[in-house]
């Protein structure tokens, strides 16, 4: 079998050197084992670099016969990255293997995902077995957004990122997906080929920085989220529902307090009441904004990503 290995890159000079070394370290030995072809490959796509990024994987294509080198036209995100890079792999490969430039995936179990793939698997998941080496915070936060995506409704594998091996068939059938706000752990358990997990420990980051400070983290939440259910849309009216109902219960206890000659509280509840109902109504209307604003970037079907350079071997 032809395999690619998929590698987005934002700015990672760092890392390059050192994943080329042990990913054509792995493909040379799966090659001996008779595991891939000799045509297997190792995909790196620039996602906008702005350090020597896309100057690096130029010279490991002229030095290496495993690397290649797509370059995107300006920054997209690592998802539309990813996805250039698994479009690109799908005209040349039988399965493609995507992962991070860092080394944090463990590349000691690529074996196990061709492993599994031979068994008739379309997709094989790369499923982390503990979070021992992350923060608490980081910990908590990401388990709890595989929760609240199960409880929304979105079928996603839980404690999956995108270290994933996919079949050309699977590839074939992702091209068909055509949103523009990609989220990729949500639309690829949609495609329902057969698949199975690899567990593994990931490790920490070779060197240089995290691409997803908890901004980044939100937003991909936020996005993952939107994308896929629109259960917080029922909770909006569910919650209006339930405001309206306390609403008359107020009314009617104001009246009734008017008519007993009860004196009634000063303006501090009034406030208060004034403020929270102002911040749900602001909140709901944010949350309805992103679903529009979504669909406003659907319907202008501007192209996901534009290739500038594809370095071949």
């Amino acid at each position: 079998m032809v395999l690619y290995l998929v590698v987005p890159c934002y700015n990672e000079e760092e890392v390059l050197h050192e994943t080329t070394k042990r990913l054509t370290e792995k493909l040379n030995t799966m090659i001996e084992k008779e595991l891939v072809s000799k045509e297997s490959r190792i995909l790196y796509v620039d996602d906008g670099s702005r350090d020597k990024t896309w100057e690096i994987i130029e010279k490991l294509n002229a030095e290496n016969p495993f690397v290649e080198g797509v370059k995107l036209a300006h920054n997209r995100g690592h998802q539309n990255a990813l996805l250039a890079g698994l479009m690109t792999a799908k005209e040349y490969c039988d399965a493609a293997i995507s992962l991070d430039a860092d080394l944090q995936d463990d590349t000691d179990v690529i074996d196990k995902f061709v492993e599994e793939y031979n068994k008739g698997n379309d997709v094989v998941y790369g499923v982390r077995d503990s979070r021992k080496t992350d923060t608490f915070f980081k910990k908590f936060t990401a388990e709890g957004f595989y929760k609240v995506m199960k409880i929304l409704g979105v079928d996603v594998v839980f404690n999956h990122a995108d270290y994933r091996l996919m079949s050309k068939r699977a590839l074939e059938a992702l091209s068909e997906y055509k949103e523009v706000n990609l989220f990729l752990r949500g639309i690829v358990p949609l495609i329902g080929f057969k698949s199975s997990k690899v567990f593994y420990e990931r490790h920490e980051r070779f060197a240089g920085e995290s691409k997803y400070p908890l901004k980044k983290m939100i937003a991909f939440a936020t996005d993952g989220i939107t994308s896929f259910s629109v259960k917080p849309l029922k909770l909006i009216s569910n919650l209006g529902i339930i405001i309206s109902f306390l609403s008359i219960i107020a009314l009617i206890y104001a009246l009734v307090s008017y008519l007993t000659g009860v004196a009634v509280p000063g303006w501090t509840a009034i406030i208060a009441s004034i403020w929270l109902l102002g911040g749900i109504q602001l909140f709901c209307m944010g949350v309805v904004g992103t679903y529009v604003g979504k669909i406003y970037n659907e319907v202008k079907q501007r192209p996901r990503f534009l290739i500038e350079t594809h370095l071949k071997k």
